[in-house]
């Protein structure tokens, strides 16, 4: 077995690399702009070159199970409604239109719909009649809040880890391990290139690779709470920085009357850089926040109970939004 990481690991990087490479002659790049902090014009093929990765994956390792297969397979899908939108811009309404039909298939057709959100002892949050428009709406929101993480370069990348290697530490079963290494890799690969580190060609995941990483990690949680290996509580835990930052900065945009929609330098990883002036202690801090609080819900869920931890889910969000809103005034008030 760890020959055969090793051969994925050389075919990820010569995948990358040669994603790169083609990506820069076809002129498939990412334009600088008043909003965005590159200075140059940057490959955006990340994502596909990720997703093919994953693709070999399931030639390379046998026996990860149908459901863990399918959501790779129809990942590759959504890295393509990604590229489309890199590429030619789509409108919100098309890119989420785009976006359900592999998402529709996973839930409808494999099954993989959360039934049920967590026994807290004194009740079952059942979902019934509303499971697959609950899971549908869950899985966007999820998907795009990766998009959100998307900004500066390795944001995404390391909090993903993150929420990876959280995983890891909470999956009992060498089965789901390994597919969690098997997307790990390439995305640690990526960040070699995301940085140009050792002069390599400098590379974005772009659309298609947040939507990528979003949509797997969705499916990835869904299949856990579905097989009863992880609370579904620790697995909205794995994932909290990511949700906390987006109800947080749609909140305040309502609040604001501001279009949730248009993209904006209102994000966190906008806020910490400002602070930090640092692109690694930014993307460290971030990383860093989404573990304590995992580690915060997991030492409540495991020696008090489940049903604490879920409240505490809730105040630190409020406590996360709170101190949102706050810089936001602060800022509203330097400008005037």
């Amino acid at each position: 077995m760890f020959n055969t990481i090793i051969i994925y690991s050389i075919l990820s990087f010569l995948l990358l690399l040669s994603c790169a490479i083609i990506s820069y002659k076809l002129n498939l790049v990412d334009l600088p702009n008043k909003r965005k902090v590159h200075s140059n014009p940057v490959a955006y093929t990340g994502g596909i070159a990720i997703s093919i990765t994953l693709l070999f994956a399931l030639q390379l390792f046998e026996d990860m199970g149908n459901d863990l297969n399918s959501i790779i397979s129809i990942a590759f899908l959504i890295a393509i409604v990604g590229s489309i939108d890199d590429k030619y811009h789509l409108n919100t309404g098309g890119k989420l239109s785009l976006q359900i039909i592999p998402i529709f298939y996973l839930i409808v057709f494999k099954s993989l719909s959360l039934t049920h959100i967590g026994d807290y002892n004194y009740f079952m949050l059942d979902l019934g009649a509303f499971t697959i428009p609950f899971t549908l709406i869950c899985v966007l929101f999820l998907i795009n809040s990766f998009n959100y993480f998307d900004g500066i370069d390795g944001t995404l990348g390391f909090t993903s880890i993150s929420v990876l290697v959280i995983l890891y530490f909470l999956s009992p079963n060498e089965n789901i391990k390994l597919f969690l290494i098997i997307i790990l890799v390439p995305v640690c690969i990526f960040l070699c290139f995301n940085y140009a580190l050792f002069r390599l060609p400098k590379l974005f995941l772009g659309d298609s690779g947040s939507l990528l990483l979003g949509f797997i990690i969705s499916f990835v949680l869904i299949y856990l709470a579905n097989q009863k290996i992880t609370h579904p509580i620790l697995l909205a835990w794995s994932v909290s920085i990511f949700v906390y930052e987006f109800l947080a900065i749609n909140l305040l945009r309502l609040k604001n009357k501001k279009n949730i929609f248009k993209a904006g330098q209102d994000h966190l990883h906008h806020i910490l850089i400002k602070k930090t002036k640092s692109i690694f202690l930014t993307n460290l801090s971030i990383s860093f926040v989404n573990v304590i609080l995992f580690v915060v819900g997991f030492v409540a869920f495991k020696f008090v109970n489940p049903l604490t931890s879920i409240i505490l889910y809730i105040i630190f969000f409020i406590i996360f939004f709170i101190l949102r809103n706050k810089y936001q005034i602060k800022k509203i008030n330097l400008k005037s």
